[in-house]
């Protein structure tokens, strides 16, 4: 099986990208779950972009057009799911260094009430 340039290049960059999943992964910096979903996600396009007919049968089954549409909306609705993931995580950040600096701030005060300095 002959691949095109295109084709090579982006197998290349998806195999890295799924190298980089599995070292962190191993590192302990991402969870069972996050391991799956990502090599789920680069081990489908691995295969969309080894057999680029499966997109068209794939449209034909959800009722689009297109392959390439198929996956276009694939995509958009899986990177509106991962943005509410970070603006969810982001906002769970903000509260909990909030409550922290709350919390050395009283300790601090706290402290200088009683006399004792922080340094």
């Amino acid at each position: 099986m002959m691949f095109t340039f295109t084709q090579s290049i982006l197998i290349i960059f998806l195999l890295f990208a799924l190298s980089r999943v599995i070292l962190r992964f191993r590192g302990g910096n991402i969870s069972h779950l996050g391991v799956i979903f990502w090599s789920l996600l680069f081990s489908s396009a691995i295969i969309f972009v080894i057999f680029p007919s499966l997109t068209g049968e794939i449209a034909r089954v959800i009722g689009v057009g297109r392959g390439v549409d198929a996956i276009i909306y694939t995509s958009v609705v899986i990177l509106f799911y991962l943005v509410f993931r970070l603006y969810v995580n982001l906002q769970d950040m903000h509260h909990q260094i909030t409550k922290l600096v709350e919390q050395l701030a009283l300790k601090e005060a706290k402290d200088k009430k009683n006399g004792k300095s922080s340094n």
